[in-house]
């Protein structure tokens, strides 16, 4: 299940310059963005996966620690 609009964790990392393991963590622990486990693959939606991203959007570095503080809560 390899289409345009889903893309597997290894090329998800590669086009946003992310490591393949720090989303395994993520699907751990939470905190990431959603995915779809068919079988032992694991895929991403596109559009969500840039959701995702777009909601850690910060203008000031002072927004990314608050980001960090509620993530750990």
């Amino acid at each position: 299940m390899h289409t345009p609009n889903y893309f597997p964790t290894k090329e998800a990392a590669e086009q946003y310059g992310l490591s393949a393991s720090w989303l395994a963590k993520l699907r751990v622990f939470g905190g990431g963005p959603s995915f779809l486990k068919v079988g032992r693959r694991v895929l991403y939606e596109r559009a969500a996966f840039e959701e995702w991203l777009a909601s850690h959007r910060c203008t000031s570095t002072s927004d990314a620690s608050q980001m960090q503080q509620q993530a750990q809560r």
